[in-house]
């Protein structure tokens, strides 16, 4: 029996560490050659000298289990850099078919106290570098079906997260970052369906060098136990999307952790409120519409606890 990713090349950014890695190893056991990319900075804020070490590790573990893989280490937040990572899966494998973009850093400040490095380093790692990617990505394809005279085979998998859902306080650059991931992801998938193309988000949970702080609050597995928040229960998401049994699933957010997969609700309105003349006064406002807020806690933002629905072990 062929398995489901069988004849079909990836790249997985971030790939060196974390999800990124078990992302990879899993694309690569369901029969995908890979493309492992990391620029394998040892600091979560993208500190530090960048090693291959990483990456060429994570290359040669699918390569140990039969699988094949490379190693890229660049950066794919500079645009020439992601030029080359594309090209380097069409040079070595004749065609790309999935990328999996994950690599990400870590600044986290409060509003009032970031500064601009902090704030452009994040959005330059994460949002430019899940851009340059699909950029040469979705060229690559369009370019195929030119040739074709019809659809191809591709499939996006970008890496979003539940802060731009709720928000996170000490993370603006990030909730931002990911809330621009989730409105690229949507762009891009209503441009390259026609190509034969699909883009999904993911908002993993797990428990990584990038989120060690995060939850260091949440219940510890017990002994012989898989952690509830290992990248391993988010891995296999990656494969079905990357899959041609997701070819219905487009422009999609999708919560994973666990084994619980929750596919996200475009937002809607929760109330409507409309002039008796067409056009609001302040005091006709103030008598719509804050009623409606009243019985909420001053302060409170929209339904942030009811997003996230964690708890604390």
């Amino acid at each position: 029996m062929s398995l489901p990713l069988e004849g079909l090349t990836a790249v997985v950014t971030g790939a060196g560490r974390g999800l990124g890695r078990a992302e990879a190893l899993e694309l690569a056991r369901l029969g995908a050659s890979v493309v492992v990319n990391d620029f394998g900075q040892p600091g979560r804020d993208g500190s530090g000298e960048a090693s291959a070490a990483p990456a060429e590790e994570v290359a040669a573990a699918i390569r140990e289990a039969g699988g094949k893989a490379v190693a890229h280490t660049g950066d794919v937040a500079d645009l020439q850099q992601a030029r080359a990572l594309v090209q380097l899966a069409v040079d070595t494998y004749g065609k790309l078919d999935v990328l999996v973009n994950n690599a990400g850093i870590l600044r986290d400040r409060m509003i009032f106290s970031m500064t601009e490095d902090e704030w452009d380093s994040v959005i330059r790692v994460h949002l430019k570098g899940h851009f340059n990617t699909i950029r040469f990505a979705s060229a690559h394809w369009r370019e195929r079906s030119k040739e074709a005279g019809g659809p191809v085979y591709g499939r996006i998998v970008n890496t979003s997260s539940e802060a731009f859902l709720a928000g996170s306080a000490g993370q603006p650059n990030y909730a931002a970052a990911k809330g621009g991931i989730v409105g690229l992801t949507t762009s891009t998938a209503l441009a390259l369906a026609k190509y034969g193309v699909t883009a999904n988000a993911i908002c993993p949970r797990a428990r990584t060098r990038m989120t060690s702080d995060v939850f260091a609050g949440f219940a510890e597995p017990g002994a012989g136990e898989l952690d509830p928040l290992a990248p391993e229960h988010v891995a296999p998401l990656v494969g079905y999307l990357a899959s041609p049994a997701a070819r219905r699933v487009n422009g999609q957010v999708l919560v994973v952790h666990g084994g619980m997969v929750a596919v996200v609700e475009r937002p809607r309105v929760a109330a409507q409120f409309d002039s008796v003349d067409g056009v609001f006064t302040f005091r006709e406002l103030d008598e719509a519409v804050s009623p409606y807020f009243a019985s909420r806690p001053e302060g409170e933002t929209f339904g942030a606890a009811e997003v996230l629905g964690l708890r604390r072990g």
